[in-house]
């Protein structure tokens, strides 16, 4: 594959085969070749699970102390007084059937989906859609939910939604390059500690088995995974 100039530059900043600390890492990824946009900085982590066993799957939500520096566009599902809430609250879409439809004929040009749990039966129809794509509202994500105006406000504030992929691998973002290094190992360490404390009862063996960080533009640096694995005490 061809890497461009940037890419390479940055590599040659990477000791070969060096195991990163958190600390070491976000440093040395400030120190990389900006590119021309302020790219979203990202945390992938292995995990030692089976994903083909539904009570090993590893979801949930965590709010960044630092957000993700990127506004979200929010689409909430909803009708009657709820609609009011909902654009009050600052969602950039709001609907019901009509919406439902749109989405329907192929327009997904919105970050979350939110519903109320009345507009769940319609909703639904759009599992095929929205289900590969991480944007299904879900109970268990709070994405379901009647309090709008909460649920709005924590997204726009830095709450993000996490699952594990068919391999087991988790993507999460962590923040933007311009954050400065204290903003990024917060949000870091805020992300790992979430994602070790949501370790399924059914996962023996090692639970965290690898983890990488890196813009989008960039390489990734492996992370020292026994250092990560303390965060949780």
């Amino acid at each position: 594959m061809h890497r461009g100039k940037r890419y390479r530059e940055a590599t040659k900043l990477i000791e070969k085969g060096k195991v990163y600390s958190l600390g070491e890492a976000v440093k040395l990824l400030k120190k990389m070749p900006n590119g021309k946009f302020d790219e979203t900085v990202g945390l992938s982590l292995k995990l030692g699970i089976d994903p083909k066993q539904a009570d090993q799957q590893v979801r949930g939500t965590l709010t960044l102390p630092h957000g993700t520096g990127k506004k979200l566009r929010i689409v909430v599902f909803a009708k009657g007084e709820k609609v009011k809430e909902a654009e009050e609250a600052g969602a950039d879409f709001v609907g019901a059937e009509e919406l439902i439809q749109k989405i329907s004929e192929g327009w997904t040009e919105f970050d979350v989906a939110i519903a109320t749990p009345d507009m769940m039966r319609e909703v639904s129809k759009l599992g095929r859609l929205l289900g590969p794509r991480g944007l299904m509202p879900n109970p268990k994500a709070g994405t379901v939910t009647f309090e709008l105006k909460s649920t709005i406000r924590a997204i726009q504030a830095g709450r993000i939604e996490f699952r594990t992929d068919k391999s087991g691998n988790l993507h999460l973002v962590v923040g933007k390059v311009s954050f400065n290094e204290d903003w990024l190992m917060t949000n870091a360490e805020a992300a790992v500690e979430t994602v070790l404390r949501a370790k399924p009862a059914s996962c023996k063996g090692q639970y965290l088995k690898g983890a990488t960080i890196s813009s989008t533009m960039g390489p990734g640096l492996q992370l020292d995974i026994h250092q990560l694995a303390s965060l949780t005490g």
